[in-house]
């Protein structure tokens, strides 16, 4: 970016909590002023809130940046913390996972019964030849199996890698061959859309490609008939007859806990290399005090997949650490019928919901009449989580989902934090719609000018941390030089990182891994999306998000994606493709007087600088199937190239429907 990030956008309304969950909450506002007292004091005090097998020597190893250490010289099994302890504490019988089939088949699931499976599963994997240090690959759907199989790893200390059950047979075989994984666990296939979603067939022709693979693991669970080969073995002719006692052993805190693929904008994915203490201690704490858990009492869920750092952080380690009841629901949200999800709140009384701002949008374009079918009486926080959320959707979650009296803390970090990193608090903070708000205890956020100068209130720039944290990446995954170049060489005394950059001191270093961010005038945060996606107008940084979210507060929109397109007055001129709310009229002349409305709605909010040149009206947008919009594929159209590669899409229809079914203003101006 030429100059800071153009702050547009302003927001004056602001919730606090609700007075009871304030007076009861995990964590006060005091917790600030403790960490600010003394960081690695406060990290210390939270990770005894796990059991350790030694104690550490050293709360925090800075002497190699940008490559930490985490409670030097402590021990613990990860498993263990999530499961044994529970039970050795008298709660076995407390439900550790409410599972629901995308056909309607279920499965309750004890800590006694998960500490058998996890059990069974780790003496399976350690009769296998699975050693600690190995590495596993797991391409699963979202079955209790999947988190059986990250458990049992994490117990005999082997990395999982956990792959995303809809990527390709490439994208598979890149990941095993880059972790040289030893063995691979699947399913015959998962349940999506109403029908089998077969597995095996890919890990077939992936495993064709990775000679260093032994065993092919199989859980069955659509009963399609499959391909079978010397290195198969079935989950239920395994792990479930092997023997149901398995001793934890402790691990270093720096061991290796598991290795997560993030795909970069070039070259091939990042391996993202997690450890054990650090992780687990903050993920642990951060579900806790965001969500503010009372394992007793509450029922959450998280709608994420494991394949994703949200599933292995808060589905598998985080609220199993904290001895949490939840739900994991198989499918998709419309299926079988579009009220899916508000149907599983309220069978099992969920309390809190941690979901996606992309599914918050879809929810609102089906309309308010689904949710308002369903008892959502026992919803006590909500949560968003993946990208930036804007104010209307954060606006109509409160109002149709939480039925304003849930607060929602609009969360953000990273596959490479590992844990949350900026929140709310649900008890302490007066949120603000599509603001993250404020960096958690013990955690030191900044927003910064090209020359890693704090902006002032009301400035926007580049989002930056400034001190280590306990559940950071170590590295990328057999590339230490890639993980000073992509996150440390921007800002500070990485800047422009070799192998021949050293520092004096450790506080020279600062991460900073691509995101914009504003603050209002109160200081608050605000996400502005990847620097990738900003807009460079006339000589101003203009955030694509900042425009998506004037144009979703115009009422007769339900979802909007700006990307910027070459524009020989301007440089970038912004194109926005809108897909209106169900009841709009967008025919003809209709179709027309909206768009032009629009423009001038943005004009209106944003000021005559952020109107787009172009708006399209289209009935979808193209989407992973993780729910992120390709940008990419949208600048494409706006530019009138060839489409690039479609195959991650959910949907590759979608871009067919865009190219032909568009409506398109002319620029007035």
């Amino acid at each position: 970016m030429s100059e800071t990030l153009a702050n547009l956008y302003s927001e004056t309304r602001q919730f606090p909590p609700p007075e009871a969950l304030a007076a009861d909450a995990n964590v006060k506002a005091s917790a600030y002023d403790e960490a600010a007292a003394d960081r690695l004091a406060f990290w210390e005090q939270q990770a005894r809130r796990l059991t350790w097998a030694q104690e550490w020597d050293e709360v925090l190893d800075w002497s190699n940046p940008p490559f930490a250490k985490w409670f030097v010289g402590g021990k613990l099994n990860i498993a263990y913390n999530c499961v044994d302890r529970h039970v050795e504490a008298g709660h076995g019988d407390k439900v550790a996972i409410h599972w629901e089939g995308e056909p309607g088949d279920t499965r309750t699931i004890t800590y006694a019964d998960l500490l058998t499976s996890v059990s069974q599963a780790a003496n399976a994997l350690t009769d296998l030849g699975v050693t600690a240090g190995d590495r596993v690959a797991i391409y699963l759907p979202m079955i209790p199996e999947a988190a059986v199989a990250m458990l049992a790893c994490a117990r005999i200390g082997a990395l999982h890698s956990v792959v995303f059950g809809g990527f390709s047979v490439d994208a598979l075989a890149t990941r095993i061959q880059d972790a040289d994984c030893k063995l691979v666990i699947t399913a015959d296939g998962g349940y999506r859309r109403g029908k089998p979603s077969a597995l095996k067939p890919t890990v077939d022709e992936a495993v064709a490609q990775c000679p260093s693979i032994e065993n092919v693991l199989v859980v069955r669970r659509t009963g399609e008939d499959v391909a079978w080969g010397e290195k198969d073995l079935w989950w239920h002719e395994t792990v479930e007859q092997a023997a149901t006692e398995h001793q934890a052993q402790p691990f270093d805190a720096e061991h290796p806990l598991f290795i997560l693929y993030t795909s970069g904008t070039t070259g091939k994915p990042k391996g993202i290399l997690h450890t054990t203490g650090g992780y687990l201690t903050q993920v642990s704490y951060t579900h806790h005090a965001v969500f503010d858990l009372k394992p007793e009492t509450d029922v959450y869920w998280c709608t994420a997949d494991v394949g994703w750092v949200t599933g292995h952080s808060y589905i598998v380690y985080g609220p199993l650490s904290n001895g949490a009841t939840q739900v994991m629901y198989e499918g998709t949200p419309d299926t079988p019928h579009k009220g899916r999800f508000w149907e599983v709140v309220d069978k099992y009384k969920v309390s809190i919901l941690y979901t996606a701002p992309t599914l918050i949008r879809t929810m609102m374009k089906w309309g308010d009449d689904i949710p308002a079918k369903y008892d959502l009486s026992s919803l006590r926080v909500l949560g968003s989580v993946g990208e930036p959320i804007n104010p209307e959707a954060w606006m109509w979650y409160r109002e149709n989902v939480g039925r304003e009296r849930a607060p929602i803390v609009d969360t953000w970090w990273q596959t490479e934090t590992g844990g949350i990193m900026i929140s709310p608090l649900p008890g302490v903070t007066a949120a603000k719609p599509g603001s993250a708000m404020t960096a958690l205890p013990g955690i030191t956020a900044d927003v910064v000018d090209d020359d890693a100068k704090s902006v002032p209130d009301g400035g926007g720039g580049f989002l930056v941390l400034r001190d280590p944290w306990p559940s950071m990446l170590r590295t990328i995954w057999g590339d230490d030089q890639r993980f000073k170049g992509t996150y440390w060489s921007r800002f500070g005394a990485g800047a422009g990182a070799g192998d021949a950059v050293t520092a004096s001191s450790g506080k020279d270093w600062v991460y900073f891994a691509g995101d914009g961010a504003k603050k209002d005038d109160d200081g608050s945060l605000w996400l502005l999306g990847r620097v990738d996606d900003v807009m460079l107008v006339s000589g101003h940084n203009i955030s694509t998000t900042e425009v998506e979210s004037a144009l979703v507060s115009h009422p007769s929109v339900a979802e909007a994606a700006v990307v910027g397109a070459t524009d020989p007055t301007t440089g970038q001129a912004i194109v926005a493709f809108t897909i209106p709310r169900g009841n709009v009229d967008t025919a003809g002349d209709a179709g027309e007087d909206l768009i032009k409305e629009l423009r001038n709605h943005v004009a209106k909010k944003l000021g005559p600088i952020a109107k787009p040149r172009q708006i399209m009206l289209v009935p979808e947008l193209p989407k992973t199937r993780s729910g992120k919009i390709m940008r990419r594929l949208l600048k494409d159209v706006a530019e009138h190239r060839s489409l690039g590669d479609v195959t991650t899409l959910q949907d590759s229809a979608v871009m067919d429907l865009i190219s032909t079914g568009m409506q398109s203003a002319k620029s007035e101006d």
